[in-house]
């Protein structure tokens, strides 16, 4: 059994069932076109499912079956369908052009698994679509409220700033904030929140 398949093996969605805060305010107060959502490394599927109930059409990708499966329990008991897949983020075939909107929300890999990521995104993202994400920065080590304790699986601000021959940053701070999803991620915490729209 994987990391992630032990980790939502229990009846309990361990970052729970509502959608991250930073996603929601800015959808709430945004109002983006209903389309293609890709949510990626989406766990339990609180994201997908959430967009799902406002009408957006909703693929998600996660490494995990066991998390998948509840992604799928999850919208069905909201009385929405997402689409699910299985795949590994270091061998994702990303399709071109094929997403209005993706989103990561605290989505951690290794350096040569993200550099892989931020290229999909570009690849798989409409013309002005939209690539928004919250992740824990460097500075969440001496917080330990939630996230990877490897420096290396966290972000800077200056890796967001890497993408800007491919997107116009619409939001780009590091901030704290206080965040309650489940019992992983409780407490201040620090992270970057990203928009980008794809040039």
């Amino acid at each position: 059994m994987s990391k992630w398949d032990e980790r939502f093996s229990s009846e309990e969605y361990v970052y729970g069932t509502e959608p991250n805060e930073f996603l929601r305010e800015w959808v709430t107060s945004h109002q983006p076109e209903r389309k293609r959502v890709l949510a990626i490394a989406e766990g339990e599927g609180r994201n997908a499912v959430w967009l799902a109930t406002l009408g957006f059409e909703v693929e998600m990708w996660d490494a995990s079956i066991v998390g998948l499966d509840k992604a799928k329990r999850l919208a069905t008991s909201r009385n929405v369908s997402i689409q699910t897949k299985q795949i590994d983020l270091n061998e994702a075939d990303w399709p071109n052009e094929a997403y209005d909107m993706v989103i990561c929300i605290f989505g951690h890999f290794p350096p040569h698994v993200r550099e892989k990521v931020f290229t999909g995104i570009q690849q798989t993202l409409q013309p002005e679509g939209l690539f928004l994400s919250e992740v824990y920065s460097t500075h969440q080590l001496a917080y330990g409220t939630g996230g990877p304790n490897d420096a290396s699986l966290l972000y800077t601000e200056e890796m967001f700033h890497q993408l800007e021959d491919d997107f116009v940053p619409l939001v780009l701070h590091e901030t704290v904030v206080w965040r309650e999803e489940g019992t992983l991620h409780h407490g201040e915490s620090a992270v970057i929140q990203y928009v980008g729209q794809k040039r």
